[in-house]
């Protein structure tokens, strides 16, 4: 993977491919001021454009998974993937089936000596349970929003991004405002959670380290409308909300056991407040 995620010309044209159904190299230097020679190189040296956008014979430029809401094409990288509407009204046996095979097609291994299964149903109760906690609260309802269980984009050798769960609460137009391209900027951005899940109840820095490590990329795919937060979290433990340091860095991830998970949601939603 490259030593940074993305520079400022790299994610400017990888968004507005994505932002697009299809664009050529001379729209994008236009649309985002950046010189053909170096639209050009970035179109065939992009670590994000190589691996997750394509060229038609028109030479138009499309995106695997597209920035928009709901994020077309992210479910061809998902285990299981819908709204949350849709997570509730499943079965947990059904959910449990469809994950499985969903996970075959993109290529996640499934061997369960150590319990996976158990694991998978474990993330499962866990985030029907923090759904339920939202409603008590009175946040909002987040039925329309999207959710990714076993995220895995790995289609080339540049760009590699593991979730256990990716929950994405899109951006809050505005009032008076449809949030359209060309409005003012949204009242909230979208957050995007990905969450690390551990059947554990201490904190390990290797796993903090998890939880942090695929969000730079993150912000990369899913596009400037949309902040990234990683969270570790801990389904053995209970009453625990903290939040700790990332190795060599000043920077800091939310830690929260099952129980108190809507905490990391209400830290940048700010429903409770």
């Amino acid at each position: 993977m490259p030593s940074s995620a993305a520079d400022a010309n790299e994610r400017a044209i990888y968004s507005l491919i994505c932002s697009a159904d299809g664009v050529k190299a001379r729209d994008i230097a236009r649309q985002t001021g950046i010189d053909h020679t170096t639209v050009n190189r970035y179109l065939y040296a992009s670590p994000f454009v190589r691996d997750l956008c394509y060229r038609d014979d028109a030479y138009l430029w499309y995106g695997l998974i597209q920035q928009t809401v709901p994020h077309h094409g992210l479910g061809d990288f998902c285990g299981w993937y819908g709204t949350v509407g849709e997570f509730l009204a499943q079965d947990r046996d059904a959910w449990l089936a469809q994950l499985k095979r969903g996970c075959t097609r993109i290529g996640r291994n499934l061997n369960n000596a150590r319990g996976l299964f158990h694991s998978f149903l474990d993330t499962h109760d866990t985030m029907a349970a923090l759904f339920a906690d939202l409603r008590q609260l009175g946040c909002p309802a987040p039925d329309n929003w999207e959710l990714c269980f076993e995220l895995r984009i790995r289609r080339a050798r540049y760009v590699r991004i593991y979730a256990d769960v990716l929950l994405l609460v899109p951006p809050e137009p505005a009032a008076g405002q449809p949030g359209t391209p060309g409005q003012p900027a949204p009242a909230r951005p979208g957050y995007a959670f990905s969450l690390e899940f551990k059947m554990k109840d201490a904190i390990e820095q290797s796993e903090v380290d998890q939880a942090a490590k695929y969000v730079p990329y993150l912000e990369v795919v899913l596009g400037p409308t949309f902040n990234v937060v990683g969270a570790l979290v801990l389904t053995s433990a209970r009453d625990l909300y903290t939040h700790a340091r990332i190795s060599r860095s000043t920077a800091e991830v939310p830690v929260a056991s099952g129980d108190m998970l809507f905490n990391v949601l209400d830290e940048y939603l700010g429903f409770l407040s």
